[in-house]
């Protein structure tokens, strides 16, 4: 199929930061695009060739979408899977395919494929209702401290909470959840698999992340990881191992521990471009999201390998401050060397809402290291 300035239409359900910075490789490719997000500001309504307003968990609307264009894919997991298996059962590619997202949107079901499938992951109980964790305790059969994860709807560190006491469990939703061991580690770890449609594999280097300690949301991202290469074959092992379970179309971002003992463990995954592929768009032959289109629209898939040491840093929005943004000293972080901003288009700034990132490049992974540290503590994501 001729997909570069042609009648054919992709379709992208959610029009985010990651929806937007796919439409960069789209637009680069002249590939026509229909997005749907329910935000009429969405990051991606200036990128793409036409713009729905719509619930992503609304029937109608995913299946209205899916019905106007030839291919679909996402940029959130939180989306109606009914419409999608509708779509395919109609004969629309749908990638990933909803057999996969049934699995990932639900963090119980997808524990349970790991255990299915002898994938390495944290111990873990799962609940029906969050009610059930005091009885389990009072019983025996749960100790602290654990983390208490919501099944579904989780994103960006919300739907997870560090749980040590009793009084932890106050105000949890009710629902479907899992509580998951504390597991002591050294890193947290991520590799970025891509699959086309054709079956070709590849996989991105490990990297590290750094997570803020309140917000549950990831600080920096270090290309490559700082480990022993023995450590990053087994990673990029397991992760292979899911990608080939799940049999996803795209991008499987595979978010993995480090334990003491340099075992690995699966956290979670995501089936799209993930943040902690930022990195590549500066320091990679082939970034994550040229690479999902790539991979989606069954085309050879490009190189993995860095060119250079990489770094990324989220902007997130400063505590106390709600309203208008304002990227203070950003001028300043434009004067280091080796450093790119994105900013993601979000008008309004909130504390730790997602607002753009920046990625460090340098030849030395410790001088990047050192850059990006400057950099997070000169640039502030505040209101006006």
């Amino acid at each position: 199929m001729n997909y570069f300035s042609s009648n054919f239409k992709l379709g992208i359900l959610g029009g985010g930061q990651l929806g937007k910075m796919i439409l960069y490789e789209t637009r680069k490719w002249d590939v026509q695009t229909y997005v749907l997000d329910p935000s009429p500001e969405a990051p991606s309504k200036i990128s793409c060739g036409q713009f729905f307003q719509g619930d992503l968990m609304d029937f109608d609307a995913v299946y209205k979408l899916g019905k106007k264009v030839d291919l679909l894919t996402i940029e959130i997991e939180n989306i109606n899977l009914d419409a999608l298996e509708k779509l395919e059962s109609e004969g629309l590619k749908v990638f990933p395919p909803t057999s996969a997202l049934r699995i990932i949107q639900n963090k119980a079901k997808q524990k349970l494929f790991y255990i299915d499938h002898e994938i390495p992951t944290a111990p873990f109980e799962r609940f029906a209702y969050a009610s059930e964790i005091k009885d389990s305790i009072t019983n025996g059969g749960l100790r602290f401290p654990f983390v208490w994860k919501a099944a579904q709807f989780g994103y960006d560190g919300q739907g997870v909470k560090l749980v040590r006491a009793m009084e932890d469990l106050e105000g949890l939703p009710p629902g479907e959840c899992i509580a998951e061991e504390m597991i002591p580690f050294k890193n947290e770890l991520a590799v970025i698999v891509a699959r086309s449609e054709g079956g070709e594999v590849k996989t991105y280097p490990v990297v590290e992340m750094e997570f803020h300690p309140e917000a549950n949301q990831v600080e920096y991202v270090i290309c490559p990881a700082r480990i022993a290469p023995r450590v990053a074959e087994k990673a990029q092992e397991i992760a292979l191992k899911v990608s080939r379970h799940i049999q996803h179309v795209g991008l499987l971002a595979v978010e993995m521990f480090q334990t003491e003992d340099d075992q690995i463990l699966v956290n979670e995954v995501a089936p799209r471009p993930h943040n902690s592929g930022h990195y590549s768009i500066e320091a990679s032959y082939t970034n994550q999201f040229e690479q999902h289109l790539r991979a989606i629209l069954n085309l050879p898939l490009g190189s993995t390998e860095s060119k250079v040491a990489g770094i990324m840093v989220n902007l997130v929005g400063a505590e106390g401050h709600t309203g208008p943004v304002v990227y203070e000293n950003i001028d300043a972080i434009l004067k280091m060397e080796g450093v790119t901003p994105h900013i993601y288009g979000k008008k309004q700034t909130r504390p730790f809402r997602k607002m753009g990132h920046v990625t460090i490049v340098n030849k030395d992974i410790q001088k990047a290291r050192e850059i990006a540290q400057e950099v997070k503590e000169t640039i502030k994501v505040i209101s006006q």
